[in-house]
């Protein structure tokens, strides 16, 4: 808890790999299934894109 009102708070965190899941709700543990499953959907997009980019640069220098 912040002691004045202009500090920052923390914020906790989403998820912590490893973490003590038996303390947490069907709804916390659903809240979180979906957060990671949002996560692991940018990650392969971002794997994607940088897959579309090393093919590209490979094509360009095998010319």
């Amino acid at each position: 808890m912040a002691i004045f009102e202009d500090e920052p708070r923390k914020k906790p965190k989403a998820h912590e790999i490893g973490q003590d899941l038996s303390l947490l709700s069907v709804a916390d543990l659903n809240e979180r299934i979906g957060l990671l499953r949002e996560e692991i959907a940018r990650l392969e997009a971002e794997l994607q894109a940088k897959g579309a980019t090393k093919s590209a640069a490979e094509a360009l220098f095998r010319r």
